[in-house]
């Protein structure tokens, strides 16, 4: 079969360039709606995957999802304590930290709004266990003191958190004598104190979590193991990165959801758009196809050509509106996290595999909008073609 010359379709968008524009500028913008959720979804799980470390245990209440509704009571905690299989630093102590986990609601920088914030009571060695933290300004906080330390995003984005500001809930004033730079992992969006004094403000006599180093990743088998064997500890055993990664999933199928479904309803109006378009080129160059079936193209012929149009259009279209949503990587945005209701701060991420999905969501509408015109003009007979001519 003798095929049409690229050269062709090529002209004939460049001769109806104002229509070509127009359905491709349709096109583009639901790709970038398309590309921008991809991008979204990519950049929490970035977020919530870079917040835990692979050799990380977290030990939680037997059935929580959360830290938020975890619960260990202090028996537990020291058996806990007492576990073989703990890391050790260069003094000979335990890489292990008891932590408690609070919702408390502060106002915007920006807005009257208030959102809820995570804050952790913590220790000099739950900083040390999560490498991603580095202080960005000030110093760490001191144990037994109302001092504290802050996101970069809480900072960013909550009011009276800078350095030396002070803020007031759980009936004190709390000192803010840093800014921490979590290299955009979860923490970046919680404040941490010493968890003593967290607990007493908060009125807590229970940890929520407790996080420890395991020497390699291969001993936490023996753990579970140890924790199963004791009937005081009803407690789950969880690798940090996986606890993390886990409480993504909940918002990103969410967010996946709604955003495809947005994109499905756009398209609609996209593939009609181009439909209408190529039923135009269809009906305005009849003479064109008729004078091809007579030079010898066969149906087939015609056929992949102005399906190669109006795939020329999705291509055009695809190329923009990903061009577009990518500039979306210098945007840092926050929502609220389904898991704990607290605000979390992540930036769109563009990968490969968000690229490739894109292109073929694109070419996809291309082909849907483009079939049925290229169909019609395929089946006119040289006959019917000339006398309309």
């Amino acid at each position: 079969m003798r095929a049409i010359p690229l050269s062709y379709v090529l002209r004939n968008l460049w001769v109806r360039r104002v229509t070509t524009v127009l359905t491709a500028g349709g096109m583009a913008l639901v790709v970038f709606v398309f590309a921008t959720v991809l991008m979204m979804t990519e950049g929490i799980n970035e977020t919530m995957v870079a917040t835990g470390q692979p050799d990380n245990v977290m030990i939680l209440r037997k059935g929580a999802g959360t830290e938020i509704n975890s619960a260990i009571a202090r028996d537990q905690a020291s058996a806990i304590e007492a576990l073989p299989g703990i890391a050790t630093n260069g003094e000979g102590n335990k890489l292990l930290s008891r932590e408690v986990v609070v919702l408390n609601n502060l106002p915007k920088r920006d807005s009257a709004d208030m959102a809820n914030v995570t804050v952790r009571g913590s220790s000099a060695i739950g900083v040390a266990l999560r490498p991603q933290i580095r202080l960005a300004e000030g110093r760490m906080f001191r144990p037994g003191t109302s001092e504290i330390i802050a996101g970069r995003a809480v900072s960013n984005g909550f009011a009276n958190v800078s350095l030396g500001q002070a803020l007031h809930f759980a009936g004190r004033d709390w000192t803010v004598v840093g800014i921490f730079d979590a290299n955009r992992s979860g923490f970046d969006s919680e404040i941490w104190g010493d968890v003593d004094q967290v607990m007493q403000a908060f009125r807590r006599t229970i940890y929520s979590s407790m996080i420890f180093k395991l020497p390699n990743i291969e001993a936490v088998s023996n753990v579970r193991k140890a924790v199963a064997d004791d009937p005081r500890l009803q407690l789950d055993i969880k690798l940090e990165q996986r606890f993390y990664a886990d409480q993504s999933e909940q918002m990103t199928k969410f967010i996946r959801l709604l955003g495809m479904s947005l994109s499905v309803i756009f398209s609609i109006g996209a593939i009609v758009g181009a439909m209408i378009t190529m039923f135009a080129a269809v009906a305005s160059r009849i003479g064109e196809i008729g004078t091809l079936r007579a030079l010898g193209f066969r149906k087939e012929a015609v056929l992949i050509a102005f399906l190669g149009e109006s795939l020329g259009l999705s291509l055009v279209g695809g190329l923009v509106g990903l061009a577009g949503a990518s500039i979306m990587q210098t945007v840092n945005i926050s929502t609220v996290n389904y898991a704990t209701f607290s605000e979390i701060a992540f930036r769109f991420r563009f990968t490969w595999e968000v690229a490739a999905q894109t292109m073929a969501f694109s070419l996809l509408m291309g082909v849907l909008g483009g079939f049925v015109p290229a169909w019609r003009a395929a089946r006119l007979s040289i006959i019917e073609c000339l006398r309309q001519a």
